[in-house]
């Protein structure tokens, strides 16, 4: 029997979280039953469940890579481009998908305990990149002073989450460029008056 490389099993594992976001997205947790994920993936229950252990399991590797992207974004960039770059790439299927996982996240968060404890330490992971990078950000003289960094970024978080629901809600991304703006420079440092 050959072997299968670990980039194989990486690519494997890659196209079945790609394939179960959407269809988590289009049917909810509870809606994408065993036989949709493998109507969505074109493999069986036995090739999807030997890479996750269960539907919980792959919802949560979902969830937890999209988590994993968005931290890398805001620890280089700040909440605002994973924004600008959610924006960008309002209408590709891809990110209609990750809308839709972050709904259901949210819904599990309010419905589901044991989901909730799961995913407190990621949610805790995007918090702590975005105080990180304020704080960066007030230390180069870049960010307002006069407003306590946890404001600034639970203002960020709730812009954040307004847009996320803005765009799930299917409402025309084209026109919130000056509204980002406006986030942005709500947290900026304004000029000194001479």
């Amino acid at each position: 029997m050959p072997r299968v490389s670990q980039d194989q099993l990486d690519a494997r594992r890659h196209e079945i979280l790609a394939a179960a976001r959407a269809c988590f997205s289009r049917h909810g947790y509870e809606g994408a039953t065993v036989r949709r994920l493998e109507d969505a993936t074109g493999l069986s229950r036995g090739a999807i469940f030997h890479h996750f252990r269960d539907k919980d399991s792959l919802f949560l590797a979902v969830a937890e890579d999209d988590a994993a992207a968005m931290v890398e974004t805001v620890a280089r960039n700040g909440l605002v481009q994973v924004m600008r770059d959610l924006l960008e790439r309002a209408k590709s299927p891809d990110t209609t998908g990750w809308l839709g996982t972050q709904l259901e996240v949210s819904r599990r968060l309010r419905t589901d305990p044991a989901f909730a404890k799961r995913w407190a330490e990621r949610s805790a992971a995007i918090a702590e990149a975005t105080r990180e990078r304020l704080m960066r950000q007030r230390d180069a003289g870049v960010l307002r002073e006069d407003i306590p960094l946890d404001v600034l970024t639970r203002f960020l978080e709730l812009a954040y989450d307004g847009l996320v629901l803005h765009l799930a809600m299917g409402r025309p991304a084209g026109d919130l460029g000056p509204v980002l703006d406006l986030v942005e420079e709500a947290v900026r440092r304004r000029p000194t008056k001479s």
